[in-house]
């Protein structure tokens, strides 16, 4: 019998109909076939080939723009918004337009062309968790700008042309309308129950643990009660905490082995199929709120976005939730010890941890 679950923090429902369901091993496809690494701009020695860096992690006495780099952000070449300009908003009758002000850059994870993200140790993540974070602040600091969105495409079903490892984090004028409804349904939950909604969320998931992925001290990942789509998954601190930029350092290492954990799992489900993953955290200026909870969502790409979904709102998932996740569950996953790096600097080598 299909089940309709409501998102509580959208009011979203979602129709699961497990008349379509498949095995695990269904949704596993062939990954497409490499590009050649001597043509792509992401790996060393072809640093010419991309904008001057802004940060980067280095080996010690290696030069900027030059190999020699562990994790390197440099601008989007072709940036869906440009940093150069000033924010203006203007009218025309019943239209409101903005300047396309704001900033685009790549996070290139590795400089190993081959490599997924879950395929590396928990400190090269830590490095790039740690440019999101270092990113963030840095441009938070522009007035202009009121979100950053950190994001990932995994394969070319999930929008990327470039197949080295890399993220990017965009800096919007405006607040995502995602973001808004997030936002807004939890601020409701909040002046009604005086708590923030993840954080109750979150504490169910812990007492059920139907749906729970991985965990740690500070984090667990967790299939979305109303998910989407098979195997969505949400990675969430245990503690509350609005802003991502604002991480702390401990923080950091825990998340970097909840990440690799949790899409080292979904790798031996579903193979080298595309996903998705976004961050999303507080608007800008950073400042504390007791309603929101910043959060990571993982989506892979399964099935289709079609005529009654776009026509109604609704998403049909072929999958329980909780299913999902005691497939995933199902592998034992050995990770070594944590190390931090040091913190990048503009314009500056950083020697490797």
């Amino acid at each position: 019998m299909p089940q309709l679950r409501k998102d509580p923090i959208l009011s979203r429902w979602v129709i699961i109909s497990t008349a379509r369901n498949q095995r695990p091993s269904d949704f596993k496809q062939e990954s497409s076939a490499p590009d050649q690494p001597e043509l792509c701009p992401f790996c060393p020695g072809n640093e010419r080939y991309t904008p001057p860096e802004i940060v980067a992690y280095r080996e010690e006495g290696t030069e900027p723009n030059q190999p020699g780099w562990h994790t390197r952000v440099i601008p989007n070449r072709m940036p869906v918004l440009r940093v150069e300009g000033q924010l203006e908003r203007r009218g025309w009758a019943m239209y409101d337009m903005i300047t396309g002000v704001g900033a685009h850059e790549i996070i290139i994870e590795t400089p190993k062309h081959d490599l997924d993200l879950p395929d590396l140790a928990p400190h090269q993540i830590e490095r790039l968790l740690w440019a999101y974070r270092d990113r963030s602040l840095d441009l938070a600091r522009d007035s202009r700008f009121r979100y950053i969105l950190i994001l990932r495409n995994r394969g070319v079903a999930a929008g990327s042309t470039v197949s080295h490892p890399h993220s990017q984090l965009i800096a919007t004028p405006i607040v995502p309308k995602r973001v808004e409804e997030e936002l807004h349904g939890a601020r409701l939950y909040y002046e009604y129950k005086e708590r923030c909604i993840f954080c109750d969320m979150i504490r169910q998931e812990l007492v059920e643990r139907k749906r729970v992925v991985a965990e740690n001290r500070s984090y667990v990942a967790f299939e979305a009660f109303a998910s989407r789509f098979p195997f969505e998954t949400w990675i969430a601190p245990k503690f509350h905490s609005c802003s991502f930029p604002l991480i702390e350092e401990e923080a950091v290492t825990e998340l970097a082995y909840c990440l690799k954990e949790t899409l080292t799992r979904l790798k031996q489900v579903l193979g080298a199929r595309s996903y998705n993953y976004v961050l999303h955290t507080a608007p800008l200026p950073l400042k504390h709120t007791d309603s929101y909870h910043w959060h990571i969502e993982i989506l892979p790409k399964i099935g289709r976005v079609a005529g009654f979904e776009w026509g109604s709102g609704f998403y049909i998932n072929p999958m329980l939730p909780e299913d999902a996740a005691e497939t995933l569950r199902g592998f034992e996953i050995v990770t070594p010890g944590p190390s931090r790096p040091a913190e990048p600097q503009a314009g500056v080598s950083e020697a490797s941890p």
